[in-house]
């Protein structure tokens, strides 16, 4: 019933999960609980997450927790098959392959709805918004699901302002151990690895325009200024420009920084914000890569059109002639370039970040039937105690509050 590209891969795929549970302990600490609760029995989860050694140890702690898994990719590129063959060998439903089809990618979402899933976990929002376009006779039995990403959040909460959006839906990616950690600490490191895997470009001494400084821009910016960079920040919030100049970075609108950069990282959420208008004025040679979630944020179609010649020059790199001579390269189609070209965020940010879809399924279970069909986010208490969980992993000890600091904190009478 799976649907794999290499069956044979299985086996490498068994020792990079190996790998990411060493590193993963806080994961492990939920897996444990739940195999002695069972939280979900008989539920069946769908899941649409990149699908990649971290991904498979969260499915593992949820069949472990009683659950019927079910999963597909959220994005064409960021399969790892070794992956995905492993977890068909461990009675998990899986259609997924890396470089899918957009025909293949959408069969294998309604793939993992056939499953009927009570519970969803998302990565950019497909899978809920197939269901609630195509398959809306399963709402009603749905439980609830959970969103990984800034730009899901965003298309559920424009689907609550609609009315439209007909189950609860928690929004994992806006706990702080995930989009402080996850977004700040991984974004910034594997969009690295990415775009080195895919260019072996020296980034010291280079100007670096990094596109939108929400939590995965700063993280981006943070590594691009120790790897050497100049760095320009492009925004278009008033607060998140302030940001960016506090910390040092210069700050200009795109058609001022096309001609600086040589290199262009877009994390915005948003479409077209690296356009024609502002290719054309870049430098020969120019890099641009994309670390939000689609691949529309740079303008591939109107890059395409307006080339003269394309030809793939390394792993995952498209260079581009246009017209008037200039080379311009593509780092991972304009996709996820830490997914694409690499292998996305290391095991202990995602262990964090998976800590908390675990966790939101469990909350759904606890709470099901009585949540509104709204964006949810988890109690602050449930976050502070992944950050716990982490910390013991890491064996790392803090202080607690004495009896006469609760006592202070909680009074109001004491002043100068």
């Amino acid at each position: 019933m799976s649907y794999v590209k290499d069956p044979t891969l299985a086996e490498q795929g068994r020792m990079n999960l190996e790998i990411a549970e060493r590193r993963m302990g806080a994961l492990l600490k939920v897996r444990e609980r739940f195999a002695s609760e069972r939280p979900f029995a008989d539920i069946t989860i769908g899941m649409a997450l990149h699908v990649t050694k971290e991904t498979g140890v969260l499915v593992r702690t949820l069949q472990a927790g009683g659950a019927r898994v079910a999963i597909t990719g959220c994005n064409p590129l960021s399969t790892q098959d070794d992956i995905a063959a492993a977890l068909a060998e461990e009675d998990v439903l899986v259609w997924a392959y890396k470089g899918e089809t957009k025909e293949d990618y959408y069969k294998f979402l309604s793939a993992v709805i056939e499953t009927e899933p009570q519970i969803t976990i998302d990565d950019g929002c497909d899978l809920v918004t197939e269901i609630h376009t195509k398959h809306p006779h399963l709402l009603p039995q749905m439980i609830g699901g959970c969103e990984e990403t800034t730009t899901g959040i965003i298309r559920l909460q424009a689907m609550q302002k609609e009315g439209v959006l007909k189950t609860p839906m928690i929004a994992v990616n806006d706990n702080k151990t995930k989009h402080l950690m996850d977004n700040y600490y991984g974004t910034g490191q594997s969009t690295f690895d990415g775009i080195l895997r895919s260019t072996n470009l020296l980034i010291a001494g280079k100007t670096v325009v990094v596109v939108g400084y929400g939590s995965c821009g700063k993280g981006v910016a943070m590594r691009a200024r120790g790897l050497g960079a100049q760095v320009v920040v492009a925004e278009v919030d008033a607060f998140a420009a302030l940001q960016a100049a506090m910390d040092g970075h210069r700050v200009l609108p795109m058609a001022a920084a096309a001609p600086l950069g040589d290199l262009f990282i877009t994390v915005t959420g948003n479409l077209h914000v690296i356009r024609m208008e502002h290719i054309e004025k870049m430098k020969d040679g120019v890099v641009l890569a994309n670390s939000g979630h689609f691949d529309n944020e740079i303008d591939v179609a109107q890059l395409e059109k307006s080339a003269s010649r394309k030809r793939r020059v390394r792993h995952y790199l498209d260079e581009y002639m246009l017209k008037s001579g200039k080379i311009v390269y593509l780092a991972g189609e304009g996709r996820l370039v830490n997914l694409a070209s690499a292998e996305g965020h290391p095991s202990e940010v995602m262990s964090l970040s998976f800590c908390g879809q675990a966790m939101a399924c469990e909350y759904l279970v606890q709470h099901r039937g009585s949540l509104p069909a709204e964006v949810i986010t988890l109690p602050p208490e449930i976050d502070d105690g992944i950050a716990a969980l982490q910390l013991e992993a890491m064996e790392l000890a803090i202080d607690e509050l004495t009896e006469e600091q609760k006592r202070y904190l909680a009074s109001w009478q004491e002043g100068t």
